[in-house]
């Protein structure tokens, strides 16, 4: 004979068979947008940029307040006023590693110093950019050596040059960002790719079944497109992680079909413990982690 079920139990019960089925209702697209709880746990480390945080701490208290809200890691900047020798310091004593630098411009030599002395696998590139000034197929070209120049020094210290999709009117389509990096003919280049800045005028999931492999780091933001119509171009990023117009469970699937595994970075408003732990929670949620 079977246990009499309890109104707390069957309540439960019940919202979880509601919840279930709101993930599994069919949407705009065909595959299947249910998403395994904690998909990507252990598969994605989720990040800070360093200058994301603002609170007044030293370096070392920054990074223990990251990994007491749950963070893996956090990326230098190179624009940052702080001793790369006193990150490395505070990722020691706390074991919370960094990961990357960003911010160095078009002097990828400083990068490439910066990350050695923090124990970074990754330098993120901006390639340039077009305007009136710089013609498209120049800058492509300019780039390019750049890039070919740093990379003897990259593959010594073992340290990806990974180029970001960013709005700068340069390299404006996945094909075109694939085969930039195909033609540096390099497994230390690829793609650092940034969910948030396609959305504007594409979808991060077709990118990211087009880069596949080439993906070797993510930045998570969002973007809405309705408040880009109605109040600005930039204000589209003025939307919290989760709640602009990506599609997070297509970029999950996308992201299992490439087989990702690797860094994703919160490239949003920084703030205090409080904000942080917002940002920490909010990429839980989109990432499945």
């Amino acid at each position: 004979m079977s246990k009499p079920v309890s109104r707390r139990a069957f309540v439960k019960t019940a919202g979880t068979v509601v919840a279930g089925a709101a993930l599994a209702a069919p949407g705009t697209f065909d595959r299947s947008r249910q998403a395994r709880a904690g998909q990507f746990s252990g598969r994605i480390k989720k990040a800070v940029k360093y200058i994301m945080i603002t609170e007044k701490l030293s370096v070392l208290d920054k990074f223990k307040m990251l990994k007491d809200l749950g963070f893996d890691g956090v990326e230098a900047c190179g624009r940052a006023k702080v001793d790369p020798k006193e990150l490395a310091k505070a990722r020691d004593l706390t074991g919370l590693p960094i990961h990357g630098v960003h911010g160095v411009g078009s002097d990828i030599s400083a990068g490439l110093e910066l990350a050695k002395i923090c124990g970074a696998s990754s330098v993120l590139i901006v390639a340039g950019r077009v305007n009136k000034q710089n013609s498209y197929d120049q800058v492509y070209k300019t780039t390019q050596q750049w890039i070919r120049d740093a990379l003897p020094a990259a593959e010594k210290a073992g340290i990806k040059l990974l180029v970001e999709n960013v709005w700068n009117n340069f390299l404006l389509s996945p094909l075109e960002m694939a085969r930039y990096i195909d033609e540096l003919d390099s497994p230390w280049v690829g793609s650092y790719f940034d969910v948030g800045n396609v959305v504007r005028f594409g979808w991060p999931q077709q990118w990211i079944r087009i880069l596949g492999k080439r993906i070797g780091k993510l930045d998570v933001k969002e973007y809405s497109r309705e408040k880009q119509k109605n109040e600005g171009l930039w204000k589209g990023f003025q939307v919290e992680i989760g709640e602009g117009d990506c599609d997070w469970p297509d970029v999950r699937e996308a992201l299992a079909e490439i087989n990702f595994n690797g860094w994703a970075t919160a490239e949003v408003r920084g703030g205090d413990r409080q904000r942080l732990a917002d940002i920490a929670q909010r990429m839980d949620r989109v990432l499945d982690l």
